[in-house]
């Protein structure tokens, strides 16, 4: 193996993918002929409305669906169902109601067959890193919707997975717990050095996080569009560019 492929982690390419489902005995196409280059540490984000296949390629991407057609590629291997180079983030947190915090995000490293001090020992490192030290021992039921959400993350992390697989994380927040975790999600992936991949519905919350934006157009004769946000960091949203790059955004779905 040479130099150049042991150090090339997370990075992801997508060869003419097509992803169609069946509805009321109707084909539904979903993703069609989608090509795709995520380099390794590149923060992306998904945009698109609601059906355009934001969460289908999330789903493909994380090996929990098969595309009909074309393939994925991580770090130049073929994608065949999900991995240990991948972790996925929902929405909900989905945690294990009977565990403490510092037992949820150690979970998935005990299931591996991680001895349960290691398995503790790096669960601790995530929990500081998500700013939970104080909250190892609290149960699920006494964690706010934010807090919850800090723990899914760091549970993603303790696995020190090469890419970060996001589905609107943050939709069910808050407005100002969303600011507070976009800023937090922005530090972790400055910190931890992974691939970020992120589906959202908030055009704003695109620009804050991702280094390229994938708009995805409900239409199908639409194609899809990457488009550079070019914004040094940390972002301000305050700034003009910024505006203007939200502008630009709103653009691409006839809003001004």
């Amino acid at each position: 193996m040479s130099v150049v492929e042991k150090t090339r982690r997370g990075e992801v390419t997508v060869r003419d993918l097509s992803k169609s489902f069946t509805l009321n005995g109707q084909r539904l196409n979903v993703l069609r002929d989608l090509h795709l280059e995520v380099r390794s540490g590149e923060s992306l984000a998904i945009v698109g409305p609601s059906g355009c296949g934001k969460t289908t390629l999330l789903r493909v991407l994380a090996g929990l669906e098969n595309p009909d057609k074309g393939e994925v590629l991580i770090d130049g291997r073929p994608v065949k169902g999900v991995g240990s180079e991948r972790a996925i983030i929902f929405q909900e947190p989905r945690l294990l109601p009977w565990l403490t915090v510092l037992s949820n995000v150690a979970f998935g490293l005990q299931v591996r067959g991680t001895p349960r001090d290691s398995a503790e020992a790096r669960a601790r490192r995530y929990i500081r890193l998500v700013g939970l030290a104080e909250f190892e021992n609290a149960f699920p039921r006494q964690l706010s919707g934010g807090m919850a959400q800090r723990v899914g993350i760091a549970r993603a992390l303790t696995v020190q997975p090469e890419i970060l697989l996001l589905d609107e994380p943050l939709g069910a927040l808050d407005a100002m717990t969303k600011l507070t975790m976009q800023e937090e999600l922005a530090r972790i992936w400055r910190e931890e050095k992974v691939t970020m991949i992120l589906v959202t519905h908030d055009l704003e919350e695109a620009i804050y996080l991702a280094d390229r934006v994938l708009v995805l157009p409900k239409e199908k004769v639409g194609m899809p569009r990457l488009i550079e946000v070019g914004l040094s960091r940390p972002r301000n949203r305050n700034e003009s560019q910024f505006v203007e790059m939200r502008r630009r955004l709103m653009a691409e779905f006839g809003l001004h």
